[in-house]
């Protein structure tokens, strides 16, 4: 065993890739089936690994389901913590906008599974949520408050801010069978660059300093 002082050792090319092999295979799992549903033999069947292969790398289950649960957040999290408090107030909001929703349209099942599990009550990173997401909220809240004090930004509030941000740009990840359906075969191959059009000019102008 080794010593809590000693730190584990870096894992080599061949495990990381591995290891990204397993959460891939895992994410389609869990986003399909759900957390209970799911198995490690059908994530390690997905993975075009054997199951003893997979348990190399985690300890079970649970385990390789809060590391999906984890990619995914530090994947989201990464535009919300590069808000640049010197930078131009809406053209940093609009930039976060722009790229959650290319997320959205890029790893659609990464947000239908965080969307299951907050649905569940967040039984797996509900420490996470409570620690370090309200953490980087609350920093990049002072950010948006500060451009508020400022001037130069609309007197909203923060906090509801991002959280309309998320709402409407994961909607197009977690409801898209419902926005092809509404919109049409036509319309539904644009949704996203529409999306992002009317997303963009609804909020920032709502943003926008009053008077």
């Amino acid at each position: 065993m080794l010593d809590k002082g000693v730190p584990a050792p870096k894992p080599t090319r061949i495990q990381a890739a591995k290891r990204a092999q397993i959460l891939k295979a895992a994410l389609a799992v869990f986003s399909i089936a759900g957390y209970r549903a799911a198995t490690l033999d059908r994530i390690a069947e997905e993975a075009g690994l054997s199951k003893a292969s997979l348990l190399y790398y985690f300890a079970g289950k649970e385990a390789v389901y809060v590391a999906v649960l984890e990619d995914t957040l530090a994947f989201w999290l990464e535009p919300l913590a590069a808000l640049d408090p010197d930078g131009d107030p809406l053209e940093e909001i609009g930039r976060y906008i722009t790229t959650k929703l290319e997320m959205s349209k890029k790893r659609p099942a990464a947000s239908r599974l965080f969307a299951n599990e907050i649905l569940a009550g967040a039984p797996a990173i509900g420490r996470f949520l409570e620690g370090p997401l309200k953490d980087l909220v609350d920093r990049q809240t002072a950010v948006i408050s500060g451009w508020i004090d400022e001037g130069r930004l609309a007197p909203v509030d923060p906090r509801h801010l991002l959280m309309m941000i998320w709402a409407v740009t994961q909607h197009y990840a977690d409801f898209d069978t419902q926005v092809q359906a509404v919109l049409g075969p036509g319309a539904a191959r644009k949704r996203f660059s529409v999306a992002r059009e009317t997303v963009l000019s609804v909020l920032l102008e709502g943003l926008k300093p009053r008077g």
